[in-house]
């Protein structure tokens, strides 16, 4: 049996973090101790306990229980459980717990709704990603949804000197220093299985003390989770956007470095050229070629010599000075457009001279370049809609030195 499981709480106290689920003036602990028990999704990253903490609950009640792991589970599993429901041993109903419900399919997760609904069946399910993207909505509206969080380091040591003290009295004894288990779980990116399965590794590693060396020979790379079609992708692209809008250029690169480590280059580089436009856009309107150079020079090279072009771009981007003006001009337009508002578009600008082949109208188009300057006032917006400002100058050189011009071109300065 893994040191995980050996190490796997009996009650709530003894679980990782998780206090704001767990707290004693919690609410998930004042519901079951009123002994309202509901059907519940728990979800989080791997290792924080949704697994543990179902079966703390399934053991606190009088339910019978049975389990179903969603990535080998087939239709036919799923009914063999509900049917355990007429047996002698379930007379308090079933309590059954899914783990990684994101692996069922619509049909799967529609087969448990009729035992959900009528109370046959209370159902605690957990799963890595998003409940709002992963669970059928009739069987989420069911349910009450708790999110596990990464559990700190700190928070991890004291389940670390109890899976050690287990080590010990099963083998033999061995010594290991609180920085020592403070490193490895920090290693383990908030993960209790991760760090129990890294101290049972530098356990069988070492003599009568567990040494540093080994535990940062094992532990490398340990901490890195990055699911390329789950939550932690799409979270880590996220983190390097917003860490560039925010102009904080070594978080910036922190990002770039998990995800490119994660092997997502194409995603990363997609990324980076919607902030050239959407976040620092007409404040330095360079900044697209200079960050499509990049990724153009990053696809030529591939990784890992990819990461020389774009680190200087998220530095770059990071470092800019920011304008989303000309993302929200657009956005203002899109809701007119969307609400009808568009209306037909001006005469005079109309890609026609004439209204047909009998009597001649003159369009009325007044041809700029005719005027002083190159500039002529004229209604370019429909009707209904022509005195709409959509763009409003940012606040940076670039754009003050464009709105200076524009003041001057149409004598509104």
């Amino acid at each position: 049996m893994p040191l995980a499981d050996k190490a796997r709480p009996k009650d709530f106290d003894g679980v990782a973090g998780q206090r704001h689920l767990l707290g004693e003036n919690s609410p998930l602990r004042r519901m079951l101790a009123a002994g309202h028990l509901p059907s519940m999704v728990f979800y989080g990253p791997p290792g924080t306990g949704k697994t543990t903490v179902a079966d703390i609950i399934a053991h606190k009640s009088d339910k019978f229980l049975q389990r179903i792991n969603a990535t080998t589970a087939s239709l036919s599993d799923i009914k063999a459980a509900l049917a355990a429901g007429g047996t002698l041993a379930a007379q308090g109903g079933i309590l059954l717990y899914i783990d990684e419900i994101q692996y069922f399919n619509k049909k799967q997760q529609q087969s448990l709704l009729e035992y959900v609904e009528d109370g046959r069946v209370t159902l605690i399910c957990s799963t890595t990603d998003n409940p709002f993207f992963c669970i059928y909505p009739a069987l989420l509206s069911r349910s009450a949804v708790f999110e596990f969080k990464s559990v700190a380091a700190e928070d991890i040591v004291p389940v670390l000197r109890r899976g050690l003290k287990l080590l010990c009295e099963e083998y033999e004894e061995k010594n290991a220093t609180d920085e020592l288990l403070l490193n490895i779980a920090r290693s383990a990116g908030g993960d209790v299985r991760k760090s129990l399965g890294l101290l049972e590794s530098v356990y069988f590693s070492c003599g009568d003390t567990l040494e540093q060396s080994v535990a940062e020979e094992l532990a490398a790379m340990a901490g890195l989770y990055f699911d390329r079609g789950g939550d932690q992708h799409f979270d880590c692209l996220s983190a390097l956007h917003k860490s560039i809008r925010g102009s904080d250029p070594d978080a910036a690169v922190h990002y770039l470095c998990r995800a490119l480590t994660g092997g997502d280059l194409n995603a990363v580089c997609r990324r980076l050229l919607c902030a050239a436009s959407e976040d620092i856009g007409l404040a330095a309107p360079m900044a697209v070629s200079v960050v499509n150079a990049c990724v153009e020079s990053a696809h030529r090279l591939g990784m890992p010599e990819a990461r020389l072009p774009l680190v200087e771009a998220a530095i770059y981007l990071a470092t800019l000075p920011k304008s989303n003006s000309a993302y929200m001009a657009y956005d203002r337009a899109y809701r007119d457009i969307a609400a009808g508002l568009a209306g037909p578009i001006p005469r005079h600008l109309q890609n026609v001279h004439a209204d047909g082949e009998g009597e001649k109208r003159a369009q009325g188009y007044k041809y700029p370049h005719d005027y002083p300057n190159h500039y002529v006032k004229q209604q370019y917006l429909p009707d209904g809609i022509k005195d709409r400002v959509y763009y409003e100058y940012g606040n940076n050189k670039t754009e003050n030195a464009a709105l200076e011009y524009h003041k001057r071109l149409t004598g509104k300065g």
